[in-house]
């Protein structure tokens, strides 16, 4: 929500999406998600902001392997941390800027 109140562009392209849907008579339904992209593209990149789980569930490694160039014993522990994936500059443009254009 915050991000819409901090982009008042990307709130009213979504409002249009909505009202050009749904008219100002009715609420929007789990049915007019699907005709929705930009809301979706919303809370995609909502989501990859600010993920709900910044740290995936404990992996352990079944074999020795590398990571990164990092030697991983067999029944080495690993974490995916997808918010600095989600906010690394080498796979998004501008990760840091609320943009949902990008999806």
């Amino acid at each position: 929500m915050s991000n819409l109140l901090n982009h008042p562009d990307i709130f009213k392209k979504a409002r249009s999406e909505i009202d050009e849907l749904t008219g100002s008579d009715r609420l929007v339904n789990e049915h007019d998600i699907v005709n929705l992209s930009y809301v979706q593209n919303i809370v995609s990149e909502t989501f990859r902001l600010y993920p709900a789980l910044p740290l995936l569930v404990v992996r352990m490694s079944s074999n020795d392997c590398k990571v990164a160039g990092y030697d991983m014993p067999r029944g080495t522990m690993l974490l995916t941390n997808v918010w600095a994936m989600h906010r690394d500059p080498k796979l998004w443009k501008e990760p840091e800027w609320f943009k949902p254009e990008r999806f």
